[in-house]
């Protein structure tokens, strides 16, 4: 296909990279591990984690992994926010030989089950504050080797002991819990020093990550990526953010703030795996909802890359304290999981000098499909170019090509796109051309020089902050409460969160409230999932064969008076 985008690449972006220079993740790490010893690699809570410190615990972590028995390829979740023993534990279970299924600790104990059971997790490594939510499906799921981990261990000696006890005692955020045969992160750590490490040789289509998102069908899957998938896409970013960085990263280390989520594919691969390539800093930020503790953390470095979403640019910016910190080190703010307002990114660049660059992608393209140029001075109102080695055609719904300045689907095709989806091959096939590309579900138009901008959504898909919701699933929960006798999900612009989640009820029980429905999604659904409005009706729009249509309700949102549940 003819790549007109090629022509608006800035000065030394190449229009390929070679994604097969390492031949798995593994490699990737242990060249960093030993060219970048010295450095900090991570620091939370003032903690700093070297190269040659990660290298260590990862190693001592991977042979008591392998100590337990599990085979080549055996699935391992983690379920834990932004501390340090995260990055231990990715590259212990990738240098271990085994998969990393990444879990929101946030989930319910419904989610959680599905996962652990979907992806076949025989191991999980999680923090003793979500531990209650593991007990109570455990029995029901096959994960058998259990690690916990706590705030402060990582910390060391009287911080870390200080940090625990708040945590547990003060803030209590840490509830009762049993589970069997539990090894402490620090005790595995100890163990494994006195253990055989066995390195394990990794091929490029091995799977790397399981990472989970929604789907037509309600039912969260598995979005299934390769070593070389993740590979290529960190190569993706590096030659896409070398115009501004530099290319030689052996010089000037490059200080990243990772505030998301690391089970989240953005920081996951922008943040932690890119910035392991290139030797960089991460700053992580376990709760960046604490925008004044997120800024306090701000002023103490000086930082030159920030990726985060629009609603995470909007708290920092219209906070108080924001325009103390000292940016100028700041080089890139990337933005993306959702659409970069105009206003936001003007606030921003007011404040700290640069503009957001907004790029697109999702779990199934590793994440980043296209971008921004990364020396862009000014807001764009669109996704970007794709980035090298890739390929985006509009499709149209019978998966034909369509002329520049038609709207048709955004398809993507390279070499950061998924394997496919675990274990699913008919969910596979229902994304997937026979010529390689992978259909997003968002309605594009790509102008003359390449840029796409997104103009609409096919998949009834919700985007909350950056996290996609899927109305079947909610559908499929609240649809089970007794006193409901149908529903339906739809998403609603909200100014904080770019859309919301409203959900209409007919009642089977008239008595029923929307806070007892509300109290009943909080015990189902993880936070970004709960509804945000509930209106009851007497019946929905439907077709004559009863399927109900959303897209009238979708229609009938300006008109309607929204009332928070």
């Amino acid at each position: 296909m003819d790549k007109i985008w090629l022509k608006s690449y800035p000065p030394g972006v190449p229009a390929e990279i070679d994604p097969d220079q390492y031949r798995s993740l593994v490699q990737l790490l242990d060249e960093s591990f030993v060219k970048y010893a010295a450095r900090n690699a991570y620091v939370c809570m003032d903690k700093f984690l070297t190269y040659g410190e990660l290298d260590d615990y990862s190693r001592r972590a991977a042979a008591w992994l392998q100590s337990r028995g599990m085979q080549k390829g055996a699935r391992v979740a983690i379920m834990m926010p932004n501390v340090l023993q995260y990055p231990i534990a990715i590259a212990a279970v990738l240098r271990a030989g085994y998969t990393v299924v990444n879990v929101n600790p946030l989930y319910t104990p419904r989610e959680l089950e599905h996962q652990l059971t979907d992806a076949g997790c025989e191991a999980i490594l999680v923090l003793e504050n979500f531990a209650h939510t593991l007990q109570q499906v455990l029995p029901r799921t096959p994960v058998k080797h259990i690690v916990v981990a706590s705030m402060g261990e990582m910390l060391g000696g009287a911080k870390g002991v200080i940090v625990n006890f708040v945590v547990r005692n003060v803030k209590k955020m840490v509830p009762e819990f049993s589970l069997p045969n539990t090894v402490r992160f620090k005790d595995m750590l100890a163990q494994g020093a006195k253990m055989q490490f066995t390195p394990v040789a990794s091929t490029p289509q091995d799977v790397a990550f399981l990472q989970y998102t929604g789907g037509t069908t309600g039912v969260s899957k598995g979005a299934t990526l390769t070593h070389r998938n993740v590979i290529a896409n960190v190569l993706q970013t590096e030659a896409w953010s070398s115009p501004v960085l530099g290319g030689d990263h052996a010089g000037e280390q490059v200080t990243i703030v990772c505030a998301l989520p690391l089970y989240h594919i953005f920081a996951l691969t922008c943040c932690a795996m890119w910035g392991m390539r290139v030797g960089a800093l991460n700053i992580l930020i376990p709760n960046p909802r604490d925008i004044g503790g997120f800024i306090k953390e701000l002023r103490k470095y000086k930082v030159n890359m920030l990726p985060a979403v629009n609603t995470l640019y909007n708290a920092l910016v219209n906070h108080p304290d924001f325009a103390a910190v000292d940016f100028s080190g700041l080089k890139i703010a990337n933005g993306g999981g959702m659409a970069v307002q105009q206003a936001v990114n003007d606030k921003w660049k007011a404040i700290t000098g640069v503009s957001i660059i907004e790029g697109y992608g999702l779990s199934e393209t590793s994440p980043v499909a296209t971008c921004n140029r990364a020396n862009m001075d000014g807001f764009s109102g669109n996704i970007g170019l794709p980035v090298p080695s890739t390929d985006v055609a509009i499709l149209d719904d019978d998966g034909a090509p369509l002329p520049l300045g038609e709207r048709g689907e955004i398809a993507i095709r390279g070499p950061q796109v998924m394997a496919g989806y675990w274990n699913r091959p008919d969910e596979t096939a229902k994304v997937m051309t026979a010529d390689g590309f992978f259909k997003s579900g968002d309605v594009g138009v790509m102008d003359a020089s390449g840029a796409v901008k997104i103009v609409d959504r096919k998949k009834d898909m919700i985007l909350v902050s950056g996290f996609n919701v899927y109305p079947n699933e909610l559908e499929g929960v609240i649809a089970a409460h007794p006193g409901v006798l149908e529903c339906a999900v739809i998403g609603v612009p909200d100014e904080h969160s770019g859309e919301a989640v409203k959900v209409f009820v007919v009642r089977k029980d008239p008595a029923l409230t929307k806070e007892q429905l509300m109290d009943y999604c909080k015990e189902q659904l993880t936070g970004y999932k709960k509804p945000k409005y509930i209106e009851f009706r007497d019946d929905l729009p439907k077709t004559n064969v009863g399927k109900i249509l959303r897209r009238v309700l979708r229609d009938e949102v300006p008109a309607v008076t929204k009332q928070a549940a």
